[in-house]
C-alpha cells in the first residue's frame, strides 16, 4: 500500500514537472497557438457545411485554411502599402493646404468661439500669435504623423520574419484543430475525472460561452462598421466603404476600437469640408457606438453564457488586463467554468454533507 502511494506521488510529481517544461517550451508560441484554436472553433460550422459538398474532411479543412490565410495576408499587404503611401503624402498635403491658406478657416473658427478667443488672448500675452503658430503646429503634427507611420512601417518590415513564423504557427494550429478538434475535445473530456453529468455541464458551459462571446464580438463589429460607414457616407468622407471595413476590423480591438478610424476621418472632414460636418460625424458615431457597446454587445454575449451582465463585464475587463486581447475570450470562459464548477460542488458535495447531517 505504501509502495503504491509512493508510485502515485512520483507519477503526479513527474507529470507536474513535465507539464511545466511543456509550458516553457510552448510559451514563445502560446499566443499564435491560442488564436489558431479560437479561429478553428469559430470556423467549425463552416467546416460542416463545406464537408457536405467535398465529402473529405482533410480537403475541406485545407480549403478553409487557404481562404483564411489569403483573407488575412492579402488585405494586410494591401493595407500596409496604402498606409505608408498615405502617410508619406500627408505632409505634402498639409504643406499645400497651409500655403493655400487652408488653415485660415480653422483660425477664423477658433477666434470666433469663446474658448478660441480666450486661447488667442492667453497666447498673445505670452508673445505668441495664433495666426502664426497654427500653421506651424499643423505642419509639425503632419510631419510627426508621417514620420511615425513610416518609421513603424519600416520597423514592421524588419520584423516580417517574426510575423510570418507566428502566422504560420497559428495557421498550422488552425488546420489541425479544425480537422481533429472533435477527437481532441473527446480525449480531453475522457481525461477529466468527473461524473459524466458534471463533465457535460462544464464542457457545454465552456463551448456556449466561447460561442456567445465570439458571436457578440462579430455581430457588434459588423454593426459598428455599418453605422460608422453610413455616417461617413452621409457627411461626405471619401473612401467611406474602405473606412467602414477598417472600422469593423478595429471594432474587434480591445483598445481604441472604431475611434481609431472615425476620429482621424472627422479631423480630415473638419479641414476639408467644415467643422459642422466633422462635429456631426463625431456625434453620430459616439451615439451609435455607445448604443452598440452598452446595450447590443452585452445582450449578444450574455445569451448562452448564463452569466449576469456584471460578471460578464468584469470577466472581459479582467481578461484584457491579465491576458491582453486573448482575454476577450479567456476572461468570460474562466468566469463561466468557475460558475459551472460551483454548481457541481453544490450538487455533489454540499448536497452530500446535508444528507450526512
Amino acid at each position: 500500500m505504501e509502495r503504491e502511494r509512493i508510485v502515485q506521488l512520483f507519477f503526479f510529481g513527474f507529470l507536474a514537472v513535465m507539464a511545466y517544461e511543456l509550458y516553457e517550451l510552448l510559451l514563445p508560441f502560446l499566443t499564435p497557438l491560442v488564436w489558431g484554436i479560437l479561429l478553428a472553433f469559430m470556423a467549425h460550422p463552416a467546416l460542416i457545411e463545406v464537408e457536405k459538398y467535398v465529402k473529405r474532411r482533410s480537403l475541406s479543412t485545407a480549403i478553409i485554411s487557404v481562404v483564411i490565410g489569403l483573407g488575412v495576408v492579402l488585405p494586410a499587404i494591401w493595407a500596409s502599402d496604402r498606409l505608408v503611401v498615405e502617410a508619406q503624402a500627408l505632409y505634402a498635403q498639409a504643406t499645400q493646404s497651409v500655403n493655400a491658406g487652408g488653415v485660415t478657416k480653422l483660425h477664423d473658427w477658433a477666434v470666433n468661439t469663446e474658448f478660441g478667443a480666450w486661447l488667442a488672448k492667453k497666447m498673445g500675452e505670452r508673445g505668441y500669435k495664433l495666426d502664426e503658430e497654427l500653421p506651424k503646429l499643423t505642419l509639425q503634427a503632419a510631419q510627426m504623423t508621417s514620420d511615425y507611420v513610416t518609421r513603424n512601417a519600416t520597423h514592421a518590415a524588419k520584423n516580417l520574419l517574426s510575423f510570418i513564423i507566428d502566422f504560420g504557427i497559428a495557421l498550422l494550429a488552425f488546420f489541425y484543430m479544425l480537422r481533429d478538434g472533435d477527437y481532441y475535445y473527446r480525449s480531453l473530456r475522457d481525461l477529466t475525472p468527473l461524473h459524466e453529468d458534471d463533465k457535460k455541464a462544464i464542457f457545454d458551459t465552456l463551448r456556449t460561452t466561447l460561442s456567445s462571446v465570439m458571436r457578440g464580438l462579430m455581430l457588434t463589429a459588423v454593426l459598428q462598421g455599418v453605422t460608422t460607414g453610413l455616417g461617413m457616407l452621409i457627411f461626405g468622407v471619401p473612401y467611406w466603404l474602405f473606412l467602414a471595413i477598417a472600422s469593423a476590423a478595429a471594432g474587434l480591438m480591445p483598445i481604441g476600437g472604431t475611434a481609431l478610424v472615425w476620429l482621424p476621418a472627422a479631423l480630415y472632414l473638419g479641414f476639408a469640408s467644415g467643422w459642422s460636418a466633422a462635429v456631426g460625424l463625431v456625434i453620430w458615431c459616439s451615439i451609435a457606438l455607445a448604443v452598440i457597446d452598452n446595450f447590443i454587445k452585452p445582450l449578444a454575449m450574455k445569451h448562452g453564457t448564463g452569466l449576469p451582465t456584471i460578471a460578464l463585464f468584469l470577466g472581459i475587463l479582467g481578461g484584457l488586463e491579465a491576458y491582453g486581447p486573448l482575454g476577450l475570450f479567456l476572461g468570460p470562459a474562466i468566469m463561466s467554468v468557475f460558475a459551472s464548477l460551483l454548481r457541481v460542488y453544490r450538487k455533489e458535495y454540499s448536497g452530500t454533507s446535508k444528507k450526512a447531517a
